[in-house]
């Protein structure tokens, strides 16, 4: 599985920017998929998950309300959207991919249970 994340850039606060994460794998609906951002020096946080159906999706407290995750499976794409940006929000961007074929729970939250990492976007938000 391969992961290509896009979309970073340098934006002002309040704007809106979104994210795409493109997957090379075989059957891109037996994963689960997740946003992580990571500031240097710190540890790598939780952004968003999506079920691999995409009919469940979840958000972390800091980013709920302004970001929202949804994915095309036909498409082999998981996409973040993320508006009113802060820049509390500047961070390395990772796309992350989980196997849930066989899964039965919650989406996962932390990141050492993601199987495949894509290579992180660059977003910096100005004040």
């Amino acid at each position: 599985v391969q992961l290509q994340a896009s979309g970073g850039g340098l934006v002002q606060a309040g704007d809106s920017l979104r994210l795409s994460c493109a997957a090379s794998v075989r059957t891109f609906s037996n994963y689960d998929m997740g946003w992580f951002r990571q500031v240097v020096g710190k540890e790598r946080e939780f952004v968003a998950a999506i079920s691999r159906s995409g009919d469940s999706t979840y958000c972390g407290d800091s980013v709920k309300g302004r970001f929202t995750i949804s994915r095309d499976n036909a498409k082999n794409t998981v996409w973040l959207q993320m508006m009113r940006l802060e820049p509390g929000d500047t961070a390395v961007y990772y796309c992350a991919a989980y196997f849930a074929r066989y899964k039965i729970g919650p989406l996962t939250t932390a990141p050492a249970l993601y199987d495949y990492w894509g290579q992180g976007t660059l977003v910096t938000v100005s004040s």
